[in-house]
């Protein structure tokens, strides 16, 4: 009976990522036809079926980009970020969405750990440093394998540095693993969505409005209470803004 279901699961798993790519193909050849929103509604039919992928979420950019819809164009070219930080094209198109932003916040100056850490660190999300974490404990245990079965000493030393050296870069690959996990779910951030919402200083509509912000501009959520949320800019600016004039990336 386990069998019979496990087999029915997998001509499910068939027919859903079969129907997916059907999907995908005809929602690329309405984008090629200028038929942006009816192409956005067939992505979007494939994001229900949890099929998603950095080139999907690239594609919804990219129909909302022509559409010159700022805050969907924006939201969807982080997404694809999240999946696959290294897609140099999402991260090209991402820069042209953004000149059509009207919020021009300027970032806070950061230390030599944090400049590392962007351009290093995040260059991977944190499910490809796993990858690699696995992938040196693979190879370290092949080396110490390699080292109990070896009978010559030089060859015995080969693989026990080898072995050594292929631990010590597990753990490095742990720790950054470990960080970027705790990056990414503490730092929750979010795309403004209304074309012009005003932040202000406490949760309440007869509190003191602190800024304004546009559509298209990026936000970190710090904290939420009933319909507010707690924001963040790349500035160092913190106010509230009303949830539903946000979008998190998720």
């Amino acid at each position: 009976m386990k069998k019979v279901l496990f087999l029915l699961l997998i001509i499910a798993n068939s027919v859903v990522a079969q129907n997916a790519e059907s999907l995908f193909s005809t929602a690329n050849d309405l984008y090629k036809n200028n038929k942006y929103e009816e192409a956005i509604e067939l992505y979007k039919k494939i994001e229900t079926q949890e099929m998603i992928s950095s080139e999907l979420y690239y594609n919804l950019g990219n129909s909302y980009y022509k559409l010159n819809k700022v805050g969907p164009s924006i939201y969807y070219y982080e997404k694809a970020l999240k999946i696959n930080p290294l897609n140099e094209d999402v991260q090209n198109n991402l820069v042209f969405a953004k000149r059509l932003a009207l919020d021009n916040i300027e970032e806070l100056p950061k230390t030599v750990f944090q400049k590392f850490k962007i351009n290093y660190l995040q260059k991977l999300s944190y499910n490809q440093w796993a990858m690699i974490l696995v992938g040196f404990s693979f190879l370290g245990s092949f080396f110490f394998l390699l080292f109990y079965f070896a009978h010559t000493p030089s060859k015995k030393r080969f693989y026990f540095v080898s072995f050594s050296l292929s631990f010590i870069f597990l753990f490095i690959s742990l720790f950054i693993t470990l960080n970027q996990y705790s990056f990414y779910k503490n730092n929750k951030e979010a795309i403004v969505f209304a074309e012009k919402t005003e932040v202000r200083n406490a949760p309440t509509f007869n509190s003191e409005e602190v800024f304004t912000l546009h559509e298209g501009t990026k936000v970190i959520v710090l904290d939420a209470i009933d319909n507010w949320k707690k924001i963040k800019l790349a500035d160092g600016k913190i106010g509230w803004i009303i949830a539903n004039e946000i979008k998190l990336i998720e």
